[in-house]
């Protein structure tokens, strides 16, 4: 007997909200009503779904769009593969630097002369001086016009560039002329600073860049100046230009190389030259007898001070006679030191001071210069020897054994500049340097007339590219890169032989490749490579230059 509380089968049970079970079944229209429901959620769903993807196509468009026409595309710099500065009855010296004085990303140059009046109608007695007067002038690299000039007191000393380098300085460029020291800013010409040399002081270039001394936040300078008895050491505000302390009188007779060297501990030390060598004197010791005090934020080097001379505090780096040049090898935080002599060429490690090689020599003729010949990321040394009947020896030494990796004999046309060299993507420099091949003079005494420029690839170590571009006589010449990894180019002063003579002075600019399709394809050595001339220049156009 079945109750009547009970489910069957045709009653099937119906579930609540909850899930239960009720005993109920839902009606058709209950189940219309359900599924409409569904459907409108699912419906409401997919619009969303669709509004944020039109949404998100809108702002990549919009992006797109603003990037492709709103925003303009970086313009680079138009270039003059070549350009000339012409001054008629001028005065010119020997410098020259290359910075970046536009912000535009692409050196430029800077360089001094002296005259009546300027490139832009600036006259020396519209700024109340003497005429003529000392110019300081900054050309663009791109096209040779002038940025800024800025008139000085006559006559002048000598500049230094590049000393605002993260050294917290507004300034860059220091001048001595007149009775002054002025400091410039290179981007606008403005002078920062402006004070009398110091009293019985005429230093000489380089000028030292020191920590901050004075505590004003800003980086400080020292001038070193010699004469025949005494070597004088004054420091300088780097913010304001008033001395700081008292004048140091440093026991060296003789201080025409110094350099500012820093010890992979962070210690300074001022390197000076003597009659028996080159040695180094901690800064902290000479700016603890400047002023009381100074040297308290100073470093001191444990493995430099236990060879320093207990009376004199002198570092002995490197002992010889006549010490003719010291230069830093590479942009390390601890470079090593090239010393020419009278008799050889010698490379010192700048940290522990051990003699990494020495090369016999005899007069070298100019200021060598570093490159990479090899792969070895090891910069290499050009040297110029003077092997006598007016013929040198151009060498390329080996950075880490000394031993020469290439050489040639050139007559050693007077009024040559100092080699120079380029770095490229592949590793290695392209060579710059200047004379004649004896087999193309009939006189054994050079003229400037027959002074060439060759260009070396160490690829093609066989063979040199000539150029007989005439160039009248050179005061001074460098090579280098107008932007950051490209446009290789020649930026060289001309003007008159005598020095603070009159005459036409000319400020020029090559692009290095520019005379490659002129210029001779000369075989040295034996063999002479196997490649054809127009293989070779053709190597020459394909370089693609490296900072």
């Amino acid at each position: 007997m079945e109750t009547t509380g009970s489910a069957t089968e045709g009653d099937p049970l119906k579930r609540g909200e909850d899930g239960a079970e009720t005993g109920t079944v839902p009606t058709a229209t209950e189940l219309k009503k359900k599924s409409c429901k569904e459907v409108l959620g699912f419906a409401k769903l997919t619009h969303w779904r669709t509004a944020v993807f039109f949404l998100s196509l809108f702002l990549c468009l919009t992006i797109v769009f603003a990037f492709s026409f709103i925003i303009p595309c970086p313009v680079r710099p138009q270039y003059l593969t070549s350009w000339n500065r012409t001054f008629t009855d001028a005065v010119t010296y020997d410098f020259l630097a290359i910075e970046d004085t536009s912000e535009d990303k692409v050196m430029d140059v800077l360089f001094v002369f002296k005259d009546t009046e300027g490139s832009k109608n600036n006259t020396c007695a519209g700024a109340g001086l003497p005429s003529p007067c000392v110019f300081v002038s900054a050309v663009d690299g791109t096209d040779g016009e002038t940025l800024w000039e800025r008139r000085l007191d006559p006559e002048y000393h000598w500049a230094q560039c590049g000393l605002d380098e993260g050294k917290s300085r507004k300034w860059d460029c220091l001048l001595s002329h007149s009775d002054q020291l002025t400091a410039i800013d290179k981007y606008t010409g403005n002078v920062s600073w402006q004070q009398p040399q110091p009293s019985g002081l005429r230093s000489t270039v380089p000028v030292l860049s020191v920590p901050d001394l004075d505590e004003d936040k800003v980086s400080d300078v020292a001038l070193v100046a010699s004469d025949n008895t005494q070597t004088q050491l004054v420091f300088l505000s780097g913010k304001t230009g008033s001395q700081i302390g008292s004048t140091v009188v440093l026991d060296s007779p003789d201080t025409t190389n110094h350099l500012l060297h820093c010890t992979k501990e962070g210690s300074h030390y001022v390197l000076l030259q003597k009659d028996t060598g080159l040695y180094g004197l901690a800064l902290w010791r000479i700016a603890a007898k400047a002023k009381a005090g100074v040297k308290a934020g100073l470093k001191k080097d444990k493995h430099w001070e236990e060879k320093a001379n207990p009376t004199s505090g002198l570092v002995p780096v490197y002992e010889s006679e006549s010490v003719r040049k010291v230069l830093r090898v590479g942009e390390t935080e601890t470079p090593n030191l090239l010393l020419v002599t009278g008799k050889e060429v010698a490379l010192v490690d700048g940290n522990n001071l051990q003699l990494l090689w020495r090369m016999n020599t005899s007069s070298v003729l100019s200021e060598p210069s570093f490159g990479h010949f090899n792969k070895d990321e090891v910069l290499d040394v050009m040297v110029e020897e003077d092997i006598g009947n007016y013929t040198k020896r151009v060498m390329i030494l080996d950075g880490k054994s000394g031993g020469v990796l290439w050489e040639v004999t050139l007559l050693a046309a007077p009024n040559s500049p100092r080699p120079a060299s380029i770095h490229t993507t592949n590793s290695f420099s392209i060579f710059v340097f200047w004379g004649m091949m004896p087999s193309e003079t009939n006189s054994s005494v050079p003229l400037i007339s027959d002074r060439r420029s060759y260009l070396l690839h160490p690829l093609y170590a066989k063979v040199l590219l000539e150029s007989n571009t005439s160039v009248e006589h050179i005061i001074t010449f460098k090579a280098t890169l107008l932007e950051r990894g490209r446009h290789a180019a020649y930026i060289m002063l001309s003007g008159p032989e005598k020095e603070g003579a009159e005459g036409t002075v000319v400020l020029s600019k090559r692009k290095l490749k520019q005379d490659v399709p002129m210029s001779n394809v000369l075989r040295i050595g034996t063999g002479g490579g196997s490649e054809s001339n127009d293989d070779i220049k053709e190597a020459f156009n394909r370089l693609r230059f490296s900072d």
